[in-house]
């Protein structure tokens, strides 16, 4: 299996999706370097955050947290862009594993009944060919041993790109439908919703706006990055 994997290697060298460096032997997905350049939120708090901060007056949260911070430039909106546009999967696994392991670590989502993905809508989901949160999801569902849900709740309207939008615009971007298709299955379960990035928490309070229908729910976030 090892001379597979070496000969692999030699002919199809795997390389970093930020720096377009060769991976070495011992590195997974993204190089030592550019995991060194990471800029890591460590949020002290899971119960009192700048994530948590977002929701104020808007919705009732349990707990949220991101591992990253996002900015104009650097390494994690490059992953990010990666991952969600040029189909590289792989960096949903890199996240999911690292957060799975601090997560089992700490056992602040110990509760959680049921980990949802914000949902694309299936016109999107077609063009590009899979849900960036996917992978992501069923990482974390290994590591956390929490059932991870598709499809129980979906967006029912396809909205224009979040990147054309100004954050003003994103802010008050609540139009964007959701729903879910069984209502029974939420019923006095804490939730964890999560998603790629948090700029204005529009998209995750309109998410958790539908679920809250739901007699009992209770929701957490969990996020890649947050935008400083």
């Amino acid at each position: 299996m090892k001379l597979l994997q070496d000969l692999r290697r030699l002919f199809y060298p795997e390389t970093c999706p930020n720096c377009r460096q060769q991976l070495l032997q011992n590195e997974k997905i993204i190089c030592t370097f550019c995991r060194h350049d990471l800029p890591l939120t460590n949020f002290k708090s899971f119960t009192k955050n700048k994530v948590t901060a977002v929701f104020y007056g808007r919705i009732p949260i349990e707990k949220a947290f991101a591992l990253l911070f996002l900015r104009k430039k650097g390494i994690t909106k490059n992953l990010i862009h990666q991952l969600k546009y040029h189909g590289v999967e792989e960096i949903g696994i890199f996240f999911g594993d690292w957060l799975g392991e601090i997560l089992s670590e700490n056992q602040e989502f110990s509760s959680i009944d049921f980990i949802i993905p914000v949902p694309i809508h299936a016109k999107k989901k077609k063009r590009r060919g899979y849900n960036q949160l996917t992978k992501f999801g069923l990482c974390l569902q290994q590591h956390l041993k929490i059932p991870f849900v598709e499809g129980v709740l979906v967006r029912r309207s396809a909205s224009a790109t979040q990147t054309l939008k100004s954050r003003f615009e994103r802010f008050n971007d609540l139009h964007t439908k959701f729903a879910i298709v069984n209502l029974a299955l939420f019923k006095n379960k804490h939730v964890l919703i999560i998603d790629d990035v948090i700029t204005t928490g529009a998209t995750l309070e309109a998410c958790a706006l539908e679920l809250l229908k739901t007699p009992g729910i209770k929701i957490s976030i969990l996020t890649m990055a947050y935008t400083e």
